[in-house]
């Protein structure tokens, strides 16, 4: 079967996707009682984003777009401390989509949220008319964390002297999967969406002192350590050895002209942390789901200089230094 505009109308071919597909993964007791809106449990701090899902093509190696949805959200609120709680599902879906790969988005959607610890409260489902090419669909999404009263300020303005920088794992694995699939080239390089719970959970109950953490997402480790060096007025050293890239990766990029340093990942976070809890913390990442590659790759340098150009540079495997400035231009393909 196909998604019609009937499946839009709010009527019985509405109620029908929403009980046989929707309902059908998303069984709680609280978006079971379908309300437009969700009451819910809180605490004194929350941590709110919203996120948008519009990857071509939908399903790729590693992943899809349902799994895609729940790991940009939730992730985007591990990187404030929070503990994410809930989210919200909103599906645009263009007439013609085949029903079954709707089915498996959404299921894919359910387990990661299963396996990320958080509830999908409530949703909302729109049809729009298809435009002539292949039929997809758009997802939005938007999460709710908890963050403890004693829980201390985490953010790229936080960073101290003499912090080392931590990555969770290998560059550049999602915007390879993705731009592979796109151009039918075949290879082994598969999507790292995940989501990051169980090592940000950890650092945190282990009171490891965490002053910034950002996931890696669009533009790059390149672009969310220049964002770090700007906002706590630091510069930040790396090395370009210590940076962890699969050697399919290394090829890719090889093969295209492309750089890891930004490209796009949906399961890898960056951190800085004290440096008497940088062996703790790398310990703590490498022992949780999804972080084996993990390794300390550069370390921060605080010069308290607002009027100087504060950067980020690379210390090469030949000895010399590259500047790493933010991304210029548009990061192609669109990842997320």
């Amino acid at each position: 079967m196909k998604v019609t505009m009937a499946h839009g109308s709010g009527g019985e071919s509405t109620s029908k996707l929403i009980k046989d597909v929707f309902a059908k993964y998303f069984n709680n007791e609280i978006l079971n009682k379908l309300e437009d809106s969700a009451v819910v449990g809180g605490c004194s701090r929350l941590a709110i984003t919203t996120d948008s899902f519009v990857v071509t093509p939908i399903e790729f190696p590693g992943g899809n777009i349902g799994r895609l949805a729940v790991c940009g959200t939730v992730n985007d609120l591990l990187m404030s401390g929070s503990k994410p709680m809930y989210i919200t599902c909103g599906f645009i879906l263009e007439e013609g989509l085949d029903l079954d790969v709707l089915e498996r988005q959404v299921a894919s959607l359910a387990e990661c949220a299963k396996e990320a610890g958080v509830t999908i409260v409530t949703g909302d489902t729109k049809v729009i008319e298809n435009k002539g090419a292949e039929p997809g669909l758009i997802i939005n999404t938007s999460g709710v964390g908890f963050i403890s009263e004693d829980a201390q300020p985490i953010g790229p303005s936080c960073l101290e002297d003499n912090d080392v920088i931590i990555l969770s794992g290998n560059l550049g694995d999602h915007h390879a999967a993705i731009l592979a699939k796109r151009m039918g080239i075949e290879n082994n390089i598969k999507s790292d969406a995940a989501p990051l719970s169980e090592a940000v959970n950890n650092l945190m109950e282990q009171k490891i002192r965490v002053h910034a953490m950002r996931d890696v997402t669009r533009g790059g480790l390149g672009t969310v350590l220049n964002e770090f060096a700007e906002s706590s007025l630091c510069d930040i050293e790396l090395y370009e050895e210590k940076l962890p890239v699969s050697s399919e990766v290394k090829d890719f990029c090889g093969l295209l002209g492309l750089d890891p340093i930004y490209m796009g990942n949906e399961g890898k976070f960056v951190l800085s942390v004290h440096p008497d809890d940088a062996e703790q913390a790398l310990s703590i990442i490498r022992s949780s789901k999804y972080g084996e590659n993990a390794a300390v790759i550069g370390d921060v340098k605080k010069i308290n200089r607002a009027t100087d150009m504060h950067k980020v540079v690379l210390n090469t495997a030949i000895g010399g230094k590259r500047v790493i400035g933010l991304m210029y231009g548009e990061g192609l393909p669109r990842i997320c």
